[in-house]
């Protein structure tokens, strides 16, 4: 994540490469940095994660699923309650922060999947929420076929979330810009509504890609994010022809807008693809 806040996952800068399996669930890499001059825009911190290397003693703790619904074209809201769990609940402290999931299944591999929902849901209604994209012959496919009271098991969470730190105090970073493709939008929502100032600053865009309308999550939610002080700039590769906003990919929409008057006063949250990020 970079403002460049973590994306799952790291320090100043985050950048989270996992198996491509199960990259399409997480969205890496997530970031949270300051900008500085563009040649120094991103300092790399490469972090691998596969389903093989998961340690043997990973803690797994069984939780029900409360709802799975469709979010999108291939993606779907994953609503799982951590109500009997607390430790577990409790331990999820900051936007960008990410978990394993697995299903009783056989033949199959722990799914990494960040959280979508902001933590204080954790405590306060004792769930978990992720965005999900099913994919054939995947953990995740298993996952959105589920029902209503089936278990699966969830790890720890991990990683150190998004460093706001970076971007504080609101008054010295007036301009926050927001990357996410795909299903990476989901930390990217837990980090607008657990909050980070937006109302305090004077330019904080969103630029959110997807293919078309049908595959973009969240669009019930867009009004209530920018009552929070963000802007929203949906950005589509392949629209229909009815389609009057951004076209193509969301670094290309940046590049013809920009408008950051002061870079060292600005900073950038990355969630997605590998090619935006970089």
């Amino acid at each position: 994540m970079s403002v460049i806040p973590h994306s799952p996952f790291s320090t100043p800068t985050l950048r989270f490469h996992a198996p491509h399996r199960i990259q399409s669930f997480l969205h890496p890499p997530m970031t949270l940095s300051k900008l500085q001059p563009i040649r120094h825009l991103v300092h790399r911190s490469n972090f691998t994660v596969s389903a093989a290397s998961v340690r043997q003693d990973t803690l797994w703790t069984p939780t029900p699923l409360l709802k799975i619904s469709p979010a999108a074209e291939s993606l779907f809201h994953v609503t799982i309650d951590v109500s009997e769990s607390p430790e577990l609940a409790s331990s999820y402290t900051k936007s960008g922060q990410y978990l394993q999931l697995r299903v009783k299944e056989p033949n199959t591999k722990p799914s990494f999947l960040a959280i979508a929902s902001p933590p204080n849901d954790a405590v306060s209604k004792g769930v978990f929420e992720f965005l999900v994209k099913s994919i054939a012959g995947s953990t995740a496919e298993v996952l959105c076929e589920l029902q209503k009271g089936d278990v699966v098991e969830l790890s720890t969470v991990m990683g150190k979330g998004f460093d706001l730190d970076q971007i504080s105090p609101p008054e010295d970073y007036q301009t926050v810009l927001i990357f996410a493709t795909g299903s990476g939008i989901s930390a990217i929502r837990s980090l607008i509504e657990a909050g980070f100032s937006a109302d305090k600053r004077s330019d904080v865009r969103l630029y959110y890609g997807a293919r078309n309308l049908s595959r973009m999550a969240y669009q019930e939610r867009f009004k209530d994010w920018e009552s929070y002080g963000v802007n929203i700039v949906p950005v589509l590769s392949q629209p229909d022809d009815s389609w009057t906003g951004e076209r193509g990919y969301v670094q290309a929409a940046f590049a013809r807008e920009k408008r950051i008057s002061s870079p060292h006063s600005t900073g950038a949250v990355l969630c997605g693809q590998k090619q935006m990020a970089e």
